[in-house]
Order: structure tokens, then C-alpha cells, then sequence
């Protein structure tokens, strides 16, 4: 009776139900599933249950609504570091310990074909066998002693060079490589020093050779020097000459205040001589 007397009240109800069903399932949607927040530093991929992966548009930081069959996969698109303790042989077989550091990160703007050919493990799968497989590859082309001394650093460019080349092609830079220790075999490392340290002392010993070599040489220079100045001096004295340097100095003497006693053409050469007070 109540319903054949009010029948679009039921359907009033009805519908205020279904609307409000409709509208908890929005709210709810809208509170989890169809907004994701992009944190500082990150980038994200779209991915659709119904069109897949979006290759061309990036996500940036903050809040993003989506629809309920889509999803954000977020990546650290900021500089990483990652330490690798790597063995290799060097050219004569020898085992090598090798700790590297590696410092990489996405290309941002390529994250879709990054995360559709690796993943988000894109790391493990492709920057650090790519690692690995440079240092061995370029360690072997080295002995323990250059490897130990005078080589690093190009052992370090070498491998920085192929490693950036070979994970670019794949959307992923790295910014740099950097070779903190080479462990050797403790036999080897005592046999290098020490022959590090004759090469040294060898070095010093042809210094001082040089060092005498070349006093001597100066000393031999000084003797012809004087020897050739004794020469020169030598030949130019004659006896008038002497004998007017002579009187010169008679002159002098007799000029001067001090008491002495002259006796004219009394020496051998016919030059005064002089006697002091004495």
C-alpha cells in the first residue's frame, strides 16, 4: 500500500544510494589509488593497464593524479655511488684487487626506454657488469708495477672512458670513476718497493756522479783560469817595469809619517832600501 502510494520515493532512495555508493568509490580512488607522489630527485614512468608503458612523457616531482589502472614507477634520477671490489689478472697473470667507485645516474628524460629494456634493477643489469667487464678487460693490458706506480691514473681514465661509452647507449651517464686501492699479492708489492727503492737509490747515486762530474769540471775551468791569468801577468813583467814600481813605492814610503831610514842605490837591482825604526 505504502508503495503503490509513494512509488518515486523509492526511487528517490534508490538513486541517492547508487550515488552515493559512486561517489565513496571516488573518494576512495581519489585518496589512494589515483594519486602518487613524486619525491625530490625523482622522475617516474607511466605505466597503463590498457596502453602500457608511456615512452614519451616523464613524470616530475609532486603530487600526480592518475587514473585507477594507471601507475607511476618513480626512479632516483640524482648522482648515485656504488663501491666495487672487483678481481682481475694483470698481463702476467698475477691476481689483482681492485676497489673502484662509481658515480652514475639516469638520463631523466629517457627513463620510459630505460625502464622498459632493464627495469628499475637497471644498475645490476647493466652499469656494473659493464664495470667489471672494463677492469678486467683493461687491467690485463698492464704489469703489477705499472699498475702500482707510474700508471693509475690512465689505468683510471681508461676505464672511466669505456664505461661511460658503453652504458650512454643505454640512457645512463656516468659522471665518473675513481680507482681508491690496487691490492697486490703481498710477495709482489715487497719485491716492487724494493725495487722501487734501488731505482731510487740509483737515481741519486747518477745524481751525484753528475754533481762531481760537474765540480770537477768548474774546478778545472778555475785552474786554467788562473793558470792562463799567471801567464798573462807573467810575460808582461819586465825589469824596467819592475823597478819603476819600485820607486813608485819608495816615493810613497818616504812621504809617509813613519819613521824609517833610506838608503839610496844600495840593493841589488840599484833600489833603495828601506829600513823601519828597527
Amino acid at each position: 500500500m505504502a508503495q503503490q502510494q509513494y512509488p518515486n520515493l523509492s526511487k528517490a532512495a534508490l538513486r541517492m544510494g547508487i550515488m552515493a555508493f559512486v561517489f565513496l568509490m571516488i573518494a576512495t580512488l581519489a585518496g589512494g589509488c589515483m594519486t602518487t607522489t613524486i619525491g625530490s630527485g625523482e622522475g617516474a614512468v607511466k605505466f597503463s593497464v590498457f596502453g602500457g608503458t608511456d615512452l614519451d612523457k616523464l613524470y616530475g616531482e609532486g603530487l600526480q593524479v592518475h587514473a585507477p589502472w594507471v601507475t607511476l614507477l618513480r626512479y632516483d634520477i640524482r648522482i648515485q655511488e656504488q663501491l666495487e671490489d672487483i678481481q682481475a689478472l694483470s698481463s702476467n697473470g698475477l691476481s689483482i684487487g681492485l676497489d673502484a667507485s662509481i658515480r652514475w645516474h639516469p638520463m631523466g628524460d629517457k627513463l620510459a626506454g630505460l625502464h622498459v629494456t632493464y627495469g628499475p634493477d637497471y644498475y645490476r643489469k647493466l652499469v656494473q657488469p659493464e664495470l667489471r667487464s672494463a677492469v678486467r678487460e683493461i687491467v690485463g693490458q698492464y704489469t703489477p708495477e705499472e699498475l702500482y706506480s707510474t700508471r693509475r691514473t690512465e689505468l683510471q681514465e681508461t676505464i672511466f672512458a669505456q664505461v661511460r661509452d658503453a652504458v650512454a647507449l643505454n640512457d645512463v651517464i656516468v659522471d665518473a670513476i675513481l680507482i681508491r686501492d690496487i691490492s697486490l699479492p703481498d710477495q709482489i708489492r715487497t719485491a716492487i718497493e724494493n725495487k722501487l727503492k734501488e731505482e731510487q737509490e740509483a737515481e741519486r747515486y747518477e745524481f751525484t756522479l753528475i754533481k762531481e762530474r760537474l765540480e770537477a769540471q768548474r774546478k778545472e775551468i778555475e785552474a786554467n783560469g788562473q793558470a792562463e791569468y799567471q801567464r798573462i801577468i807573467t810575460g808582461s813583467l819586465s825589469s824596467m817595469f819592475l823597478r819603476f814600481k819600485g820607486i813608485e813605492a819608495t816615493q810613497e814610503l818616504a812621504s809617509s809619517n813613519n819613521a824609517k831610514t833610506v838608503i839610496i842605490g844600495s840593493g841589488s837591482d840599484g833600489l833603495p832600501i828601506i829600513l823601519g825604526n828597527q
